[in-house]
């Protein structure tokens, strides 16, 4: 539509509110003192205005809506509208709000501003939003045909960081000129708490900040700190760059320049951080992290550190040189990605030293056993399972490294072998016959780190695979009695048998000549070796119940499932089977031993001996039913008294003496949902010989009178306890900051501090007691031992700002405390402060940090320490 039209349905618009009201357009009193009254248009000069043919003006690509609160004022003439009150524009993407606003259609300019309220305070600056910019200013006037604008006295906010500038000129491009300007990461827009001030820089959205000579203001007094110019990234996600160390000095190491280094963002699902550290006196270190992830798909890490520790003076006796080591490969895949299979990895290796002088934490510190495993998992329609992984195990102290290289699972569901699939009428007693398989096979070897990988590790090898088939046969028997029949064959498969013979040759070693030995060979070739058993059991429950009509105590109820079971097995030792051979242990081939030609072996050998036994077991459940106020439904509640007592023996009738097993009894319970008791003990039926050493086919009651004689005890206590004031919602950390800070709280829990909770404890105590009693000339001697161990953290808000938290234990056999660390944390608003002290201890340190918060400018910091190897 020309502008010629729109100037003609204008004024017929408003002859006809003119003449329908018989009032002026608008109240003159709802207009400011400070417009001038002749750029208001009113209707009567506009209707007898003669009509002159305007030029064409290069028309808007899209509607403008416009609203305000208080009034609007129409000039028709120059085609102007004035907004007054929340006034409010939105033309595209473009959305501006301010006191007062004028438009201008014939330039396409739009002008902005604030009013002074009755205390001449300015209320209502203009905000400007455009494609996700937005800038709080003092005036503003932009054109919505070329999108250029001038700002002045403006604050916007670019990535992590906030640019603030006397005047600004947005260029077509989305570019940003500044004159006289600042930026800093502190949003506090009036009184920023530091700012690099500089005299003119530009803004590229979504790529960097590029300024000209700057300066460092604190607290607006400015510092001497100066750079000749400067560039902050402004870019969202991942961003490439130098890596500031920090700088200090250390008593044993000198000085040093710790954590710098290079950051390579590669792509969106790959980067690489290399990082170092350096001191005078020869330590250094070099820490490689490639970190890799693929939405719904993988993500992981993999991250190798060296370094050579140097303490003390070389020539000096306390120099001590240490080259250490550490690999670390993390590795998991999304169960979206192939629900069917899954790959995972958590390698975790070190070297024996490692962690005494490169520990990150306390815990890491303590820690000197790691495990590592990689491992391949599939399945065929939740039927079939196959795994193949590999492990590692090792021990810092001794110095032991055991290897799984590697382990092959495969198992089959339990399947019912006589079932039909289509289900008719009732199940007979063979549709409930199950079967299950499962086969492992292992390469396995335990050394000692000095020697992996060389000729000796290879030949201490153990191999084999093992097969596992068991049926299996429920029963229901008159109604309240479960039986189980089971038959369960097991086969080993190995590539090589043991054979031992007695040599008469003289054998020399670095202490000693022996005369004659029973020498071991190994001998390759594929064997098997089969076992098989079978065991049948009955149980069943009774229940008993008592009810009061009143007190407190609703009822007591009391479960009891006894069981009797028998089991077979026959005497794989035997001759007949070939798994156990003799081997003389004389010269004259008087004395004979028995041996296994699969002895320590992985999977081990057939056991010898015939088995024959009956077994019986009893367990016991104690419930009360109290009443409840929480529980408004039924108004009582359940409390275990005794959540489980079992008692156990066994008898094997195939034995020719000592026919019955010890009698074992086992019990656990919670009090007060924080402390757990378990309870167990072992109680033997025959006598001892008067050293104590072995029983004697008498009964204890034959000769001391007593039924069970006692061989052993333990009590075993655990408390837990977390007290704190309030429950901490992850949803709202969730819902206020993102995903992306949930993530980061959760990857990195030590560097978050939760002000929702103004104080928190926790408390764990464990107490292990045990008593074996040993029986010398029918004298009792009691070999007690008591174990205690305290461990405690919290936390408290001393102020909004202030916070400490501290941990520790206590060592109740040598009566002091264990490890202890105490951090101060205070938030300085857009300045965090930490100190962390380790008062006692091989890791007494100290370290404070002042530092910025966004980690835009995370090289902005100020540190001091006192390195635990300091005290070396």
């Amino acid at each position: 539509m020309s502008n010629l039209k729109k100037i003609l349905i204008l004024k017929t618009l408003v002859l006809i509110v003119c003449l329908l009201f018989s009032v002026k357009l608008f109240a003159q009193d709802t207009i400011p003192s400070f417009i001038n009254d002749t750029l208001i248009a009113h209707a009567d000069t506009i209707i007898n205005d003669t009509i002159v043919e305007q030029k064409k003006e290069k028309p808007l690509k899209a509607k403008v809506d416009y609203h305000a609160s208080d009034s609007i004022q129409l000039d028709a003439i120059n085609q102007k509208v004035f907004l007054f009150g929340n006034a409010e524009i939105s033309y595209q993407d473009i959305n501006l709000k301010a006191a007062y606003i004028e438009i201008d259609f014939k330039t396409n300019i739009v002008f902005a501003r604030g009013v002074p309220d009755s205390t001449g305070k300015i209320q209502g600056m203009p905000v400007f939003s455009e494609g996700g910019q937005e800038f709080d200013a003092e005036t503003m006037r932009y054109n919505f045909d070329t999108k250029k604008g001038l700002i002045k006295h403006v604050v916007t906010k670019e990535g992590e960081g906030y640019i603030h500038g006397e005047k600004i000129k947005k260029l077509e491009d989305g570019n940003i000129n500044i004159s006289s300007g600042s930026y800093t990461t502190c949003d506090n827009k009036d009184h920023p708490h530091f700012e690099f001030r500089y005299k003119k820089s530009k803004v590229i959205p979504n790529d960097k900040i590029i300024t000209g000579p700057a300066y460092l203001v604190i607290a607006g007094v400015p510092t001497p700190l100066f750079i000749p110019f400067g560039m902050f990234p402004n870019k969202k996600g991942q961003r490439s760059g130098i890596i500031i160390p920090s700088y200090g000095e250390s008593t044993n190491r000198g000085f040093f320049f710790e954590g710098g280094g290079y950051y390579w963002a590669i792509s969106d699902y790959l980067d690489f951080k290399l990082t170092g550290d350096i001191y005078t006196r020869g330590s250094w270190a070099i820490k490689p992290l490639v970190r890799y992830s693929k939405r719904y798909k993988y993500r992981g890490s993999f991250n190798f550190n060296y370094g050579i520790t140097v303490l003390g003076a070389k020539g000096s006796p306390d120099f001590n040189k240490n080259r250490d080591f550490s690999i670390r490969w993390s590795h998991r895949q999304d169960p979206k990605a192939r629900p069917s299979s899954t790959f995972s990895a958590n390698v975790n290796i070190v070297s024996n030293k490692y962690n005494k002088f490169n520990p990150t934490s306390t815990q890491q510190y303590l820690t000197n056993t790691f495990q590592s495993s990689i491992a391949y998992q599939k399945n065929w329609n939740q039927k079939y399972f196959l795994t193949v992984d590999l492990n590692h195990s090792q021990n810092t102290i001794d110095k032991t490294v055991s290897m799984t290289l590697p382990q092959i699972s495969f198992s089959v569901n339990r399947f019912y072998p006589f079932r039909k699939k289509e289900k008719i009428g009732q199940l007979k007693w063979y549709d409930n016959v199950s079967v299950n398989y499962s086969m492992n096979a292992k390469n396995y070897i335990s050394t000692y780190d000095s020697l992996l990988f060389k000729p000796e590790m290879y030949s201490q090898m153990q191999n084999g695979i093992k097969h596992n088939v068991s049926f299996s046969s429920p029963l229901k028997i008159l109604k309240y009695f479960n039986m189980t029949n089971s038959i369960t064959l097991t086969d080993r498969m190995y590539f090589e048998k043991l054979d031992k013979y007695w040599v008469n040759d003289t054998l020399f070693t670095e202490s000693d000549t022996t005369v004659g030995y029973v020498k071991t060979d190994t001998l390759p070739g594929f064997n098997n070796e089969y076992d098989f058993n079978f065991s049948s059991s009955v149980s069943t429950r009774i229940y008993g119940m008592l009810g009061f009509k009143k007190g407190p105590i609703k009822a007591i109820r009391h479960v009891i499932s006894p069981t009797i079971g028998f089991s077979f097995r026959p005497d794989f030792g035997a001759a007949g089977w070939g798994y156990y051979k003799y081997h003389y242990d004389n010269a004259e081939h008087t004395d004979s031993t028995q041996y296994s030609i699969h002895d320590r072996f992985i999977f081990g050998g057939a056991p010898r001996g015939k088995s024959g036994s009956i077994n019986f077991g009893i367990s016991n459940n104690l419930e009360i039913k109290v009443r409840s106020r929480k529980d408004t439904i039924t108004g009582y509640k359940k409390i275990k008294l005794i959540e489980s007592f079992s008692i156990s023996t066994s008898y094997n009738i195939a034995a020719d003496s000592l026919k019955w097993s010890k009698v074992r009894m086992n019990g656990r319970t919670t009090l007060f949902k924080k402390i757990n008791i378990t309870y167990s003990s072992s109680w033997d039926p025959y006598v001892l010989d008067s050293a104590g050493t072995k029983n004697l086919n008498k009964f204890e009651w034959d000769v001391n009178h007593r039924l069970l004689r006692l061989d052993n005890t333990a009590w075993s206590l655990g408390l837990s306890w977390n007290l704190n004031s309030k429950k901490t919602d992850k949803k709202k950390v969730s819902k206020k900051g993102g995903e992306q800070e949930l993530k980061d709280i959760n990857e990195n829990p030590d560097n978050y501090v939760d002000w929702s909770i103004p104080w928190k404890l926790t408390i764990r105590y464990n107490l292990n007691y045990s008593n074996n009693l040993d029986y010398i000339y029918n004298h009792k001697i009691k070999n007690k031992t008591l174990v205690q161990t305290l461990w405690f953290s919290g936390e408290v808000n001393v102020t909004p700002k202030w916070r400490v938290g501290f941990n520790s234990g206590y060592d109740f056999e040598q009566a002091k405390l264990t490890a202890t660390t105490i951090n101060i944390y205070r938030d300085l608003h857009c300045w965090e402060m930490r100190f962390t002290w380790i008062p006692m201890g091989f890791r007494k340190s100290w370290n404070f940090s002042i530092n910025v918060k966004s980690s835009m400018l995370q090289d902005l910091k100020l540190s001091k320490k006192k390195d635990f190897r300091d005290y070396y």
